[in-house]
């Protein structure tokens, strides 16, 4: 990454909304099972592994260069001090050396923000755990990945065999650029503008326009100039596109059978949805995932109505105990991926939906089906959204960046998230992974527990990881609103088993069929 590349406005939103109390940085805890031969010391063989792939992931070499006076959104740019010292840490677990005990490790550390002088990014180590097992906790800034881009990823850290793959380093050509006078690229770029002026297709895939490539105050308002003028482009090749998606939207919004769904949206406020601490509980659980799978098929639904439907027992359940469950039913905000099949960019390229999650319904079965329900309908209200988010996501005007900030902190400060409605009551996230065994540094992966972001508002987020035949959850909670989030991770297997219940066949029927 010889040269700076300026973050998109979705990545760099993601810096902008960081305060101390709501660090935006996500994560995982990796259990790994050394073999009983293993006679090395993991911590150096997986920094030895992981600095001979660094290539692999130019971005964890990448520091962040700000704009003059914030003006415009920063730059990637190679650190030219980096030292793998500075991101991979040998880690301390007090006794009982267990995965409890790394679990509130976790949470703490998870409330600490990155260094921003550094690459965003860090790994720790935690040898010396029960059962030969190892701990790896990681964490890297929204700004640089989100989840699908985070598969990509796995290249880099795992291999599907004990013994490490030899990865060969990229020969270095740098090939000599000869100067080209800015004013003379201009001219291209403006012939090349108006020699189709009304090809949708070929502005749709827009201009590329010159950039001085400086960092002073000028340079930016140049370079932001020529930005605009190829957004402005590229936007409108794409007016046909936003011109439908809008009006989908309007003709659902008007269309009565669609003002159920959009009531339902309507998230009521719970103990759930106030401001966090700068503090974090954090809690991993398992399930079958071919038995959630089978589930879901007897449902008639997808893997992620069942994973909705236990975060909706386990959450109804913790607010019931407590004498705090609206007698609306609370909403889930749910993450969905815009990444085509293939691309792993390291940026983000996320979209959301709002699915009610019938907390308000007691029978286990009846719960589900209405998920089921809620989300399709969630998903057409949502779809027409979708098509606009890769023209918003991009947009930038100068002052932005400061602006957002002083914003965000005003927020944090202002606790307004304790009188205004919820847009959701919580986050739930379900992340496919790999279905193969992966081992890192000769280490079997066992689990691999998501570790994500906690907001004003939305304290608890639930995100799920597949990994083998299994379903990984991680729970993490501002510590102000869920002290002890494991309270609900335990309450999880319960929940599923009594989803499971509900849809299995009469006993009579299955002594029949014996």
């Amino acid at each position: 990454m010889s040269d700076a590349k300026k973050l998109s406005s979705m990545d760099a939103s993601f810096l902008y909304l960081e305060t101390p109390e709501m660090p935006m940085h996500v994560g995982s805890m990796a259990i790994f099972r050394l073999p009983e031969n293993y006679n090395g010391s993991f911590f150096e063989d997986f920094k030895a592994m992981i600095a001979s792939r660094l290539h692999i992931a130019p971005i964890l070499k990448a520091r962040l260069e700000k704009a003059p006076l914030d003006i415009d959104h920063p730059s990637w740019v190679e650190d030219d001090q980096f030292d793998i010292d500075r991101h991979i840490f040998r880690g301390s677990l007090p006794a009982p050396y267990d995965r409890a005990t790394l679990e509130r490790i976790v949470g703490w550390m998870h409330a600490k923000l990155l260094n921003r002088a550094r690459p965003l990014w860090e790994f720790y180590v935690f040898e010396g755990m029960k059962d030969n097992e190892i701990g790896l906790y990681s964490k890297m800034h929204h700004a640089c990945i989100d989840g699908g881009a985070g598969a990509a990823l796995t290249n880099m850290i795992y291999d599907v065999t004990p013994v490490p793959r030899e990865i060969e380093k990229p020969s270095v050509q740098k090939v000599a650029q000869e100067p080209r006078d800015i004013a003379a690229n201009f001219i291209d770029s403006y012939q090349q503008l108006w020699r189709q002026p009304f090809d949708a297709s070929a502005a749709a895939k827009g201009i590329e326009l010159p950039r001085s490539g400086k960092s002073d105050i000028g340079s930016i308002l140049f370079d932001n100039a020529m930005y605009q003028i190829e957004s402005a482009v590229k936007f409108a090749g794409n007016v046909p596109t936003i011109l439908k998606s809008v009006s989908e939207v309007v003709g659902k919004i008007s269309d009565p059978k669609s003002r159920d769904s959009l009531a339902s949206m309507m998230s009521p406020p719970t103990i759930l949805n106030k401001s966090i601490s700068s503090e974090r509980s954090f809690a991993g659980s398992s399930i079958s995932l071919s038995e959630a799978k089978a589930l879901a098929k007897q449902a008639g639904g997808k893997l992620n109505d069942v994973v909705l439907a236990i975060s909706s027992g386990v959450v109804r359940r913790y607010l019931l105990e407590r004498g705090a469950l609206p007698s609306k039913s609370l909403t889930a905000a749910v993450p969905i991926s815009l990444r085509e099949e293939g691309n792993t960019d390291a940026n983000n390229q996320v979209f959301g939906m709002i699915c009610s999650i019938a907390t308000n319904i007691e029978d286990p079965k009846a719960r589900l089906e209405a998920i089921i329900a809620q989300s399709t309908k969630s998903k057409e209200m949502s779809h027409p959204l979708r098509a606009l988010m890769p023209q918003v996501s991009n947009i930038s005007l100068l002052g932005t960046p400061i602006l957002v900030q002083i914003m965000a902190l005003l927020y944090s400060r202002s606790n307004l998230s304790d009188v205004l409605p919820p847009s959701a009551n919580i986050t739930v996230s379900n992340v496919p992974g790999p279905r193969q065994t992966l081992y890192a540094a000769g280490a079997e992966l066992l689990h691999i527990f998501p570790v994500s972001i906690s907001t004003h508002g939305l304290a608890l987020n639930i995100t799920v990881q597949s990994y083998r035949d299994q379903l990984d959850f991680g729970f993490i909670a501002g510590a102000n609103i869920i002290p002890h989030v494991q309270e609900l991770c335990d309450m999880l297997p319960g929940e599923f088993a009594a989803l499971q219940a509900a849809f299995a066949p009469p006993a009579d029927l299955k002594s029949a069929a014996s």
